[in-house]
């Protein structure tokens, strides 16, 4: 078992498994800790715990220490350089034309690297753009080809449900979501109904799939032919919540069973 801390960087929209390194850490505290990237600036999302290493990417990184007054004049210095480095990728991406939609960029905390994240429906060549901001920022430059997924988690939004979206306020990781879970869910595969800001399927489709299929089990599917004291019928639809079906006999004549008992 290790001790670990959860750090997140809200700039880059990801989040840290570190070592406290004996520091006591609290949630909410703001560190300073060492990534693969170089020096980096988050919060502590869960205090320091016990782990096991086998869940661990070994070896961790460390926590340095808590953000002083000096690392905040470090750290709205490097905003403005961000600001700035932003409005530069723009400007001479569009001198070279190249088809490139900017949507933010980051710079470490020590100072060394500078990352961009773009959308573009085509790969680019942006060779000479890394060459002419390397000049101009004299620090390593990143270029990252986003998607439109990860555009949305960047930017944020309101959902259809009227909430901030998932992907920018708790999601770290995107997982597969197919139209069968709209299906087995019974939705109306409407795109402006199953669709988030981002174009694709929406991300809580996948919340509630597995529930609608255990509910189901205790339920024949719809369209089935099934044998009813009133004779054979076919089932026309189902109510999962209610665990009940109901049966057209024909001459207007419809009756609602229960399902199966099933385990709650």
């Amino acid at each position: 078992m290790m001790d670990v801390v959860i750090v997140s960087v809200a700039d880059i929209k990801e989040v840290f498994y570190v070592s406290p390194n004996l520091i006591s850490l609290n949630v909410g505290d703001y560190v300073i800790f060492e990534s693969e990237l170089g020096l980096l600036v988050g919060s502590v999302i869960k205090a320091s715990y016990k782990e096991k290493r086998n869940n661990l990417v070994l070896p961790l990184y460390n926590v340095l220490r808590i953000v002083n007054d000096k690392d905040i004049k470090i750290i709205n210095k490097n905003k403005e350089i961000m600001k700035k480095s932003l409005k530069d990728a723009k400007k001479i991406s569009s001198e070279y034309g190249l088809d490139m939609k900017f949507i933010d960029s980051y710079l470490t905390f020590d100072n060394k690297l500078l990352i961009f994240s773009f959308v573009s429906d085509e790969r680019i060549d942006f060779r000479d753009l890394v060459k002419k901001l390397a000049q101009k920022y004299k620090k390593r430059i990143e270029l990252r080809q986003i998607g439109v997924r990860d555009k949305a988690k960047k930017i944020g939004g309101l959902g259809p449900c009227g909430l901030f979206l998932c992907c920018n306020s708790f999601l770290t990781d995107f997982n597969s979501v197919s139209i069968n879970m709209a299906k087995n869910q019974m939705l109306a595969l409407n795109p402006s109904k199953i669709n988030g800001m981002c174009g694709r399927l929406l991300c809580c489709l996948g919340y509630e799939n597995e529930t609608y299929t255990i509910l189901k089990k205790s339920l024949p599917k719809v369209g089935s032919s099934v044998k009813t004291p009133d004779g054979i019928g076919k089932v026309v639809s189902i109510d999962v919540f209610a665990n009940t079906y109901s049966i057209d006999l024909g001459d207007n004549m419809v009756v609602t069973l229960s399902g199966e008992k099933r385990d709650d």
